[in-house]
């Protein structure tokens, strides 16, 4: 109740202020009304009975209900705004303005005067009312202002549709009006707030309705009527009248000056403004059903869609709000659109033209800039945007005036933020045919060039925004190329060319150039950024020249405010500075935000592989059509090969309409007009496209000529004319002006001499209207067309001449001009900006009613692509920047740019890229260039500091690039040790191919040079480049198997170019290989043989660099590598250490210098004392090393090798042995190498008591050698001791036999059948038989034949000593192992033996012939009956070999030169062999006793008888058959007969004697012709003798013996 009482005492104190004012006695109507409404206050508060209140503001409704329905207390203030006092004004504003605000003047009732309106829109007239123009009290307009923005924003009072609009305009207006500055602030601000306002309650509004599932239906109910528009009763909406909301209106209102408000002063302006107000609610309700029958013609297309009624088919309705205040937004947007259009005066800022125009804009900007969801999605606002806004902004995106045009910039950026879904065609208009065309100009000011390039930068620093770009236009066969076409302009500017153009003054050019290097750059940047899921930086710590500016996928693209694209040194100009802050990102409405929000597995609209697909067909139509423009033939031709068009007349036709933007319209006019049969059937096809029907004939003919330009010859302009005149008439045979399409024909041969003739410059006297007409006379048919109509057809042309559509129109018809001379380029700037105007203009009506779908890239693929188009361009920009300009911001810039760019080419693994910017930013270190240090700056520095940057966060992908990259660290030690003062001498080197570094001669420089190319260097030494070059070879540890096997090898080249410097090899990148060998040695075995692969063969050839420095660093570096590694161990199995040993053994062979060869040996001496535990597979390498020292002719090195070898087998193999069994062999080979060394002959004697130990620990651990066995499964395991331990052993002792001198090889013959007298038990058969195979060899070396007497000698030599023992020893072993050798070598051992007693040496004979005797007596009790048959046979056959058959028939004249050596020694081999025989039989210590006892046995046989019984004897007699014996005695006999021939003959003897031979007597075989006979008796006697003693009684039988002396007989 206390709040009633305050707003009715609130309200009487105003009316009372009012009533008392003076000015209130000329104005009886309002005292009256106030008197009335005083006392009906009065009243209220008797009846109340309540005393009087305080004069404070009424309280809220909200807080108390009980509050006073001020709607019926309105009459007297609106009488109160009628007056013209600004007090009284000033009061009832105010009073309204409280009631408002307070929600108790709410408007719910009727409007007294005019029913059929709310009171609502009666009070927002009333406050509108007082504005009376320029001449309005500043205070009453701040009040104003005031009141409408409590109207517009109030809860309570419902201001909608016209009345809204002429809350709107009335603020504009003031703005417009006003001079003083604090209102037009006041006014500016009040309608910015009113639009947040209005759209804020719009989206809410409907998004309330959404939440409660109300349906369109209900919303347009609760709306009223008014809501719910029928495009049926609606024509256009353009000529709508919209009294307070009609944007012709409000322009003409707002633009006058005199302070007169429309209509005539007095009251009966009032009376007219309030019937105009009291009409709004109508005006404002057909000019919505204009407009929206006009966007629903456009978007549905009226002239096919709609039916006869006018109605849409299907029941669609597109025209229902959702609410009332969606309706009220779109009056308001489409109002503030219109008014962006208006034509203004460039040169007076302050003219109410322009700051209208400036505000329109700003409204726009920040309407669009704040716009919500419901705004973004719905149809009706995109069609005005499309129909309007965007045609606007082709007229004020040329606009001269700065100002303007940053805002209209703005305006586009903020559309491509909220609504590039639907504005596909639109936004690539803008750029293509404004944006770009004012880069490209030359005429066109830095100022639109650089308002241009901020906002591409805008557009070009959002990930999903550059993506967006490529993937809707460059990759979609209908639209341009915009992404190549952006990134090739900015390259131009990047590298200073259009500033050169423009004759920029020096700030403005590095400016300009920045912006244009910030623009690529930041497309490098989210490229990088889509494409982050795939990289991978082993390094997540900050790095050196890491930029901050480097955007996460969280960063979000803002439209700048206006201003912020400004110039150089501040804002652009203008009367306000203002702005409204954005609160939206580039991609608010994109599904996928910047960076890497993308799934790498996720599938969306945006397939790589079609829209790869898709630009190869566009680059192959691309150059199809380019290949067309020339040769069109040829162009057609190409794109039929490619499967990209048919040669079917209609195909072509439809390709040349569907191109005809991009091909030369001169060449298709020729291609069309030519007279082969195909292109005239092209032509016919082309024309009969075209519907000419119900349009006049000079428009048909226009739009006929609108698509290429008419050929020169006049044949080609007959056929054309010719068709499109039977076109003509047969699309329009209703009309009946031509009788036949002759005429036709010939007019429109006459209204193209017509447009020549009017419009030509060349023709100075001009075709009159009379004489047209004269000359087209007779020519429909003998008779005259209309005068009427010939004189309206000249009145067309004169007015406007045929041409080419804007759109086709060259570029280069604007004439080239001094770009020196201002004043001209302004001039052809302006005509040039008018041309893309009607250009942009026309492409965007056309585009108005198209709807092309927007695809919203989610892949991170397409980087790859888009990269392969802008590599090139941007590699210039970069290049150019680094090379010409030493500003730090623009080198800065390039070389993010560059590290971005091998970032992209390192993802994508393209490797042509990634070289080429890796090798540009290694030029531009100029640490490999040609020229000297002295040119180093600053920016080379960086460079230096961004290429280590690159190679610690790439490295991973850097692959081959790593050799530019190291080959710089290379160089860079260089630059520090000349900037850290090294000795000139030592960097002094001049040679061909040397770099900058090399190139720079120190030695010539006098002191201050000097001193100032260390200043110039000196940063190359600071900590951080320092630390930076560590961490690359630090962090190669974090590189993946690949990535580190790509380093390493590139770092060898390096090294390997470091050392062939021909005067000082640089060992700095060895150094390095040696500390990445020891960073990586944790690495898996797989990825470490890997790189050992690589770093072992570098090592290899460093080791045997001629430069022993080199070389002794190399191997010392080895060592301690080794040392490392093989504290780490081996398992079982593993070949690693024997790899990473390998280049020890690869440099001993390689390397012949004494150091070197010492050094080796020392370090693999030094390993075996302190790490013989944990070597396995190594051991291999060292005995490989040790044995190839042995062989060394230092004594020094021998001596370590061997005492090192000793140790090894006295020690490790009592300790480790199972670590060395796989290098058993090696070790036992290496000792044989030792015992071979002439030189040195105590070594070769330990060296084979050594093997002997080696042999011993076989024997003692035969297990170890099956256990261990990895290299040949298919071994049995009972063999693997064999095979590893024994078979090396005697293997290499039979080596050391064949190879060494006579003292040694006895020694080890010695030793060779020791071991197998002593190890023989363990050794199986087929062990056995390898191994005599291997023995038998000694005696193969004797078998070759040389004529050389230092051979011969050493061959007798070899004879007597080794083969004699070796025989002997043969023959022991056999016998000692006589049941295991018999059944496996018997055979081969007796033909051995033969051969031996073959041979021409007597002693050798001897022992052959003494071993058979030995080998018999001592086995032969044990031999089969088969073999002694067969040694019978061997026997005869030697004896027969052996005959000297030669000395019977020798004769000094055919024989001039005979052996006799080789007779005596047969003759010595016969009577041996003799005595062998004798021997065997009967031993040879008891065949003289024998001989008497059977001699006298013989004279008397009864002697004997005693003796019958004692059968036995000592000798084989026993043992052999009677058929072997007498085989025996048949030799026996043979050999007999032959001495004795021999011996009878005294003629031969005499000769020989006298020839030589056999000494001072003459020769004889009385000793072998009495050893066979007695032999032969002995063996006769024995046989007789058993005979006897076992022969029968006479009685038994009687002629017994008739064989035996039968036998006799015969021989």
């Amino acid at each position: 109740m206390q709040n009633f009482i305050e707003s009715r005492m609130f309200l009487q104190r105003a009316l009372e202020k009012i009533l008392h004012d003076k000015d209130s006695k000329k104005n009886p109507d309002l005292r009256s009304s106030c008197e009335e409404y005083l006392e009906l206050l009065k009243q209220e508060l008797k009846s109340s009975d309540l005393s009087q209140g305080n004069t404070a503001l009424p309280s809220s409704p909200e807080q108390n209900v009980d509050y006073v329905n001020a709607d019926y207390y309105f009459a007297p203030f609106r009488l109160a705004c009628l007056t013209k006092s600004p007090r009284i004004i000033t009061t009832s504003l105010d009073c309204i303005q409280k009631l408002v605000a307070y929600g108790h003047l709410r408007g719910e009732i009727a409007d007294p005067d005019r029913p059929e309106r709310p009171l609502a829109d009666a009070i927002v007239d009333a406050i509108c009312g007082c504005f009376q123009g320029v001449q309005t009290d500043e205070n009453v307009q701040l009040q104003i202002i005031k009141a409408l923005l409590t109207c517009v924003t109030s809860n309570t009072l419902q201001v909608h549709e016209g009345a809204l609009l002429q809350a709107v305009r009335t603020v504009y207006n003031i703005y417009l009006a006003s001079k003083n500055l604090v209102n037009q602030t006041t006014a500016k601000a009040t309608l910015t707030q009113m639009l947040n306002v209005m759209f804020s309650r719009m989206e809410t509004d409907c998004a309330s309705l959404c939440d409660s599932g109300i349906d369109s239906s209900a919303a347009k109910s609760s709306a009223g009527d008014s809501t719910s528009l029928s495009a049926s009763t609606i024509a256009d909406g353009s000529h709508a009248s919209e009294a307070p909301a009609n944007a012709e209106e409000s322009e003409n209102t707002e633009y006058q000056t005199n302070g007169e408000r429309p209509g005539s002063e007095g009251s009966g302006g009032d009376d007219q403004k309030l019937e105009q107000s009291g009409n709004s609610a109508k005006n404002v309700e057909q000019d919505i059903r204009g407009m929206l029958a006009e966007i629903v013609d456009n978007v549905t297309g009226s002239d096919e869609s709609m039916s006869e009624d006018g109605h849409v088919p299907n029941g669609l309705d597109p025209t229902t709000f959702s609410h009332i205040s969606q309706k009220d937004a779109l009056l308001v947007f489409r109002a503030l659109c219109k008014l962006s259009m208006k034509a203004c005066e460039p040169l007076e800022p302050r003219s109410h033209e322009y700051r209208s125009k400036i505000l329109s804009l700003k409204l726009l900007l920040a309407v669009l800039q704040n716009a919500g969801p419901v705004f973004k999605s719905t149809r009706l606002f995109i069609e005005v945007i499309k129909q309007y806004l965007c045609v606007a902004l082709s007229k004020n995106g040329v606009s001269p005036v700065p100002e303007v045009f940053e805002l209209s910039l703005n305006i586009f950026l903020a559309l491509y933020v909220n609504f590039k879904q639907h504005l596909k065609v639109q936004i690539e208009v803008f750029i293509r045919e404004i944006f770009l065309n004012i880069l490209e100009s030359p005429m066109s000011s830095f100022e639109h060039k650089w308002l241009v390039i901020g906002a591409l930068k805008v557009v070009c620093s959002e990930p999903q925004s550059v993506v967006d770009i490529y993937l809707n236009y460059d990759c979609d066969l209908s639209s341009a190329n915009v992404f190549e076409r952006l990134v090739n302009d900015l390259s131009k500017i990047a590298q200073g060319l259009h500033s050169i153009q423009l004759g920029a003054n020096p700030v403005q050019t590095k400016s300009i150039r920045v912006k244009g290097l910030e623009c690529l750059v930041d497309i490098l940047r989210c490229m990088v950024s889509w494409s982050d899921d795939l990289y991978f930086n082993p390094h997540e710590q900050s790095h050196m020249g890491k930029d901050d500016r480097i955007r996460t996928s969280t960063v979000n693209l803002t439209v700048p405010p206006p201003g912020q694209l400004g110039l150089i040194g501040g804002g652009s100009g203008g009367a306000d500075t203002d702005s409204v802050t954005n609160t939206s990102g580039l991609g608010d409405d994109s599904p996928h935000q910047a960076g890497s929000m993308n799934s790498l597995n996720s599938v969306g609209t945006d397939n790589p592989t079609v829209f790869e697909n898709i630009k190869q067909q566009k680059e192959l139509l691309e150059h199809g059509i380019d290949m067309f423009n020339k040769k069109p033939k040829k162009g057609l031709q190409f794109l039929q090969q490619h499967g990209l068009l048919s040669l079917s007349p209609e195909k072509v036709a439809d390709f040349l309409h569907q191109h005809e933007e991009r091909l030369d319209p001169t060449v298709m006019g020729d291609f069309l007009g030519e007279g082969d049969d195909f292109n005239k059937a092209v032509m016919y096809a082309y024309i009969d496209h075209m519907d000419f029907s119900d349009k006049d004939f000079v428009s048909a003919l226009r739009e006929f000529l609108d698509g290429f330009r008419l050929p020169g010859e006049a044949q080609k302009i007959d056929r054309l004319m010719e068709k499109f005149a039977s076109r003509y008439c047969e699309t329009n045979t209703q009309h009946q002006i031509f009788s036949s399409p002759d005429p036709a024909y010939v007019l429109a041969f006459s209204i193209i001499m017509l447009t020549t003739d009017l419009h030509s410059s060349q023709i100075t006297k001009k075709m009159t209207k009379a004489e047209y007409i004269k000359m087209n006379r007779g020519i429909n048919d003998n008779k005259d067309l209309p005068e009427e109509y010939l004189s309206s057809i000249y009145d067309q042309i004169a007015k406007s001449e045929i041409k080419m559509k804007h759109t086709r129109e060259q570029k280069s018809l604007v004439p080239a001009v001094n770009l020196a001379n201002e004043k001209s380029r302004k001039v052809q700037y302006e005509k040039q900006m008018e041309y893309m105007a009607s250009t942009a203009m026309a492409l965007l009506e056309a585009a108005s009613t198209v709807n092309t779908a927007f695809t919203s890239a989610t892949h991170y693929q397409h980087v790859k692509p888009m990269f392969k188009i802008a590599w090139t361009p941007l590699l210039a920009a970069f290049s150019v920047g680094l090379q010409d300009c030493d500003d730090q911001e623009i080198s800065n810039l390039c070389l993010e740019g560059i590290r971005h760019a091998i970032r992209i080419s390192c993802i994508f693994s393209m490797d042509t890229e990634k070289d080429a910017y890796v090798q540009a930013l290694s030029r531009f270190t100029l640490l490999t260039a040609t020229s000297g240090l002295t040119e180093m700056k600053s920016k080379n520095i960086e460079t230096i500091k961004t290429l280590i940057h690159v190679a610690h966060t790439d490295g991973n992908y850097l692959g081959s690039s790593w050799c530019e990259v190291l080959r710089c660290i290379s160089q860079l030690e260089l630059a520090q040790m000349i900037g850290t003062g090294v000795r000139p001498q030592f960097l002094s080197s001049k040679h061909r191919g040397s770099t900058a570094v090399e190139h720079t001669d120190l030695s010539g420089l006098d002191q201050k040079k000097l001193l100032h190319l260390q200043e110039s260097v000196q940063e190359t030494s600071s900590q951080s480049v320092v630390v930076a070059v560590d961490r690359v070879f630090t962090g190669s540890i974090r590189l993946d198997g690949d990535a580190v096997v790509d380093f390493v090898t590139w770092l060898c080249h390096v090294s390997m170019e470091e050392l062939q410097q021909p005067k000082n090899p640089r060992m700095f990148s060895l150094t390095k290989l040696v500390e990445i060998a020891y960073y990586n040695m944790g690495r898996i075995r797989l990825q470490w043989s890997r790189i050992w692969e690589v770093l072992g063969d570098h090592f290899n050839r460093v080791g045997c660099f001629p430069n022993e420095h080199v070389a002794f660093f190399a191997v010392d570096s080895l060592r301690q590598l080794s040392m490392k590694f093989i504290e780490k161990g081996e398992l079982s199995g593993f070949r690693f250490q024997k790899e990473f040993l390998r280049p020890f053994e690869y440099i001993m062979k390689k390397n012949r210098s004494p150091t070197i060869r010492d050094m080796v040996v020392r370090c693999v001496a030094q390993m075996v004392q302190s790490q013989s535990a944990n070597i396995k597979s190594g051991w291999k390498n060292i005995f490989a090393v040790f044995h190839l020292a042995a062989s060394d002719p230092d004594d020094g090195i021998v001596e370590l090798a061997f005492q090192t070898t000793a140790r090894i087998i006295t020690s490790v193999f009592q300790t480790c042995f199972s670590n060395v069994i796989d290098s058993f062999q090696d070790a036992v080979k290496c000792l044989s190498e030792f015992t071979c060394s002439a030189t040195f002959p105590d070594t070769s004697m330990e060296s084979i008591r050594l093997i002997r130990e080696c042999a011993r620990h076989v024997h003692l651990f035969p297990h170890m050698f099956a256990d261990n066995w990895s290299e040949d499964l298919t071994v049995p395991e009972c063999d693997r001791v064999w095979v590893r331990g024994w078979f090396p052993i005697l293997f290499e002792l039979n080596c050391i036999i064949t190879r060494c001198k006579l003292d040694v090889r006895t020694r080890a013959l010695t030793v060779m059948f020791e071991l197998l007298k002593s190890y023989g038990d363990d050794f199986k058969p087929g062990w056995w038989k390898d191994l005599l195979k291997v023995i038998f060899r000694l005696f193969d070396n004797t078998k070759i034949e040389d004529s050389h007497q230092d051979r011969q000698m050493d061959r007798m030599e070899w004879f007597t000593t080794t083969c004699n023992h070796a025989l002997y020893a043969i023959i022991d072993i056999f016998s000692q192992y006589f049941d295991t050798l018999n059944e496996i070598v018997f055979e081969e051992l007796l033909e051995q033996i033969i051969w031996c007693c073959k041979q021409e040496n007597e002693q050798l004979a001897r022992s052959g012939i003494n071993c058979i005797e030995n080998l018999l007596i001592s086995n032969g009790s044990k031999m089969s009956e088969q073999q002694w048959d067969l040694i019978c046979d061997s026997v005869l056959k030697l004896l027969e070999d052996t005959m000297p058959n030669e000395l019977l028939t020798w004769k000094p004249d055919n024989q001039a030169a005979t052996n006799f050596n080789a007779l005596q020694i047969r003759c010595v081999v016969q009577l041996e062999l003799v005595h062998a025989i004798d021997g065997v039989l009967f031993l040879p210590l008891t065949s003289r006793k024998e001989d008497e006892s059977y001699l006298q046995a013989a004279k008397d046989v009864e002697i004997l008888a005693p003796n019958r019984n004692d059968t036995s004897h000592e000798g084989m007699i026993n043992i052999l058959t009677s058929n072997q014996l007498v085989s025996l005695l048949d030799a026996l006999i043979t050999s007999h007969n032959f001495a004795r021939s021999f011996n009878s003959n005294n003629d031969q003897r005499t000769l020989l004697w006298k020839a030589g031979f056999k000494g001072k007597n003459r020769p004889n075989l009385m000793q072998q012709e009495t050893s066979s006979l007695a032999c032969a008796f002995r063996l006769l006697f024995s046989m007789l003798g058993e005979y006897v003693i076992n022969f029968p009684t006479k009685s038994e039988s009687g002629s017994s013996r008739s064989p035996i002396l039968y036998s006799q007989q015969s021989h």
